[in-house]
């Protein structure tokens, strides 16, 4: 009986936006912490971040995350208003409950001290923060006094239980309870307030703004304390995203627009040290969160940063990886390394053992990276600003100027000693070694490309007048003369030839994937004929015996085909949940990789 599990999550950095804060969360044992990516809340253990978890039961796209005080449940959020509170003990993290407190995009989540209640604000049509119990969704007050988009929210950790809401209308409201009331609307900010948290000990709150200052509240009655810094100049020289206390609440953390993280001593009210991140501005840091031992901040380019107090200079990590969504995926031959590109146009590479990865650096592509393909020292990836590159590997640097196409590339099929060939919107190009060696005008509209492991052949998929085609090349001198074109009865998505070279299979717009035997004229193998999923299939990959195939599709399933028992169909349900699959690699016959648009990146130990 064939069986599958999975042993590895590489996962999606944070989603971010310029300019918009959001918070992080983190466990009150100090083992995890908590983002959102897409429609999933990603759960990422902070001594070893390789070591990761993902929740992916919400239907709409996430938005926060916390863990209750006493950590057992987790609460999370999405852009329809609706909270789901589920269990941290079991994998399967049961649900506990569901309610829809506001009625649009839920910005931030705050627990009562005893895990009871559960503070929300947001973008509401009616309202903009609400408390509830978190058992019942009984109501505890009312959070009135708010005019504008609510973008963070607090509870006092300690008794009297006070409240406090900052956002867009500039202000922040204080309430007292339970059951919460309206108190005071603090004014002192002239732009939108970003975060607000209290103290651990609750005699203190915070607010910090975009307009580059904080202030320091009494956390009892909300009277005024003192500027952040004492006054006289702002506190950070662009817009304040996030702070946060340390364990003992004796400094506090603020990250800006200026691209910096601040340590403050909140004794003397002065600055300790300053995290400078960088010049660009993908550097901006939007979030922070002072976890044990750890202090992070999340730039605007998704990166988590390991901030180290001894040394401001230099963080002690840098988590990298990708925020926009994986488009296409690459192994290198030893199975060593993954490549994995976005539609940003950012490539990372993955170490298949260990998770240790970075990204490649220099001027790139910039725009989606629609196809890529390893072999020997070459990564060779296009992309849809119109150009193909060459970038030696390993390595952490993008290659030399791109090479430009006349019409956009659609494909990409690599070959030993160099040798690349892209599909154009109006051209088949083929590259050797990073130069562009021939070029054949084509009239039909090219879908992909790939290179038969002989390096006599080149396959492209074409369409028409809407008449689909697998056109087949012979390829010499790097020249490609026309061979034959097999007629189709849909659009080709992706090819993968077989190892052992003798096998072609097409993944089809038809939700079909036709298997074709390259020896015998290139015949449909019998009994593949059934090989259909449920949805597009949008990649393929045979394992390194050229027994079994694996695809993947929009239905976030991956289906294992094997020749031996053609008509058998081995599926790894909703091996991405809720997102398509985009990519399929084997490691081995019996180890497999995949990715989809959830950004995570999955390995699957396989068994017939």
């Amino acid at each position: 009986m064939s069986e599958y599990v999975q042993t590895t999550v590489f996962p999606a950095l944070p989603r971010t936006q310029r300019a918009t804060a959001f918070a992080l969360g983190g466990d009150p044992k100090g083992k995890n912490f908590l983002y959102c990516f897409g429609q999933s809340v990603i759960i990422r253990d902070i001594e070893n971040p390789a070591i990761s978890d993902v929740y992916t039961q919400h239907v709409a796209k996430t938005t926060v995350a916390k863990y209750a005080p006493s950590g057992f449940y987790i609460s999370s959020a999405d852009e329809h208003g609706k909270v789901r509170i589920w269990d941290t003990v079991n994998k399967e993290h049961i649900l506990k409950n569901e309610f829809q407190p506001i009625g649009g995009p839920i910005k931030d989540i705050a627990w009562s001290p005893d895990s009871k209640r559960i503070a929300i604000c947001g973008e509401g049509k009616e309202k903009f923060a609400h408390c509830f119990l978190a058992d019942t969704g009984s109501s505890v007050g009312e959070l009135m006094g708010i005019s504008k988009v609510a973008n963070s929210i607090d509870y006092r950790p300690t008794r009297p239980f006070r409240i406090v809401a900052g956002g867009d209308d500039t202000t922040a409201t204080f309430y007292e309870g339970p059951p919460f009331k309206f108190k005071i609307s603090l004014t002192d900010h002239t732009r939108f307030v970003n975060c607000v948290r209290f103290s651990p000990d609750g005699e203190r709150f915070v607010t910090v703004s975009a307009d580059g200052k904080g202030f320091i509240y009494d956390g009892k009655t909300a009277e005024l304390i003192s500027e952040l810094g004492g006054g006289g100049s702002n506190a950070h020289g662009g817009g304040i995203y996030g702070c946060c206390w340390s364990p003992d609440g004796s400094q506090l953390i603020t990250c800006s627009g200026d691209k910096s993280v601040k340590l403050w001593d909140m004794g003397q009210n002065s600055v300790v040290s300053e995290f400078k991140m960088g010049t660009a501005i993908e550097d901006q840091q939007l979030s922070c969160l002072w976890q044990g031992d750890y202090i992070l901040s999340v730039s605007l380019s998704g990166f988590i940063n390991y901030l180290d107090k001894s040394n401001p200079a230099t963080p002690i990590r840098i988590v990298k990886g990708h925020n926009q969504p994986i488009s296409s995926m690459a192994v290198t031959e030893d199975k060593s390394t993954i490549y994995t590109a976005d539609n940003s146009g950012r490539i990372t590479h993955w170490d298949t053992s260990t998770g240790k990865h970075d990204v490649i650096c220099g001027k790139g592509h910039s725009n989606k990276v629609s196809g890529m393909g390893v072999q020997g020292g070459n990564l060779v990836t296009c992309s849809m600003d119109d150009s193909v590159r060459y970038t030696s590997v390993p390595g952490n640097d993008f290659g030399p100027d791109a090479i430009t196409m006349d019409s956009q590339p659609q494909g990409v099929g690599v070959g030993k000693d160099g040798l690349a060939v892209a599909a154009c919107t109006n051209e088949v190009v083929v590259f050797r070694n990073g130069r562009k060696v021939f070029s054949l005008p084509i009239d039909y509209q090219a879908t992909a490309a790939g290179v038969h492991p002989n390096q006599a052949t080149v396959v492209v998929g074409g369409e028409k007048d809407k008449k689909h085609a697998l056109h087949v090349y012979n390829l010499a001198n790097d020249t490609l003369v026309d061979f034959k074109a097999v007629p189709l009865k849909a659009g080709v998505k992706a090819f993968a030839f077989s190892p052992d070279g003798r096998y072609l299979s097409c993944a089809q717009t038809s939700r079909h994937i036709l298997t074709l035997d390259t020896s015998a004229s290139y015949e449909e193998v019998q009994g593949t004929d059934a090989w259909m999923q449920n949805a597009v299939v949008t990649c393929l990959a045979w394992n390194p015996s050229s027994t079994h195939l694996a695809s993947g599709s929009l239905d976030t399933n991956i289906v294992i085909w094997s020749l031996a028992k053609p008509y058998d169909r081995f599926q790894l349900k909703s091996a991405h949940p809720m997102n398509q699959i985009v990519g399929v690699e084997w490691l081995t016959d019996n180890k497999l990789i995949s990715v989809g648009m959830d950004n995570a990146i999955r390995q699957w130990d396989i068994t017939y």
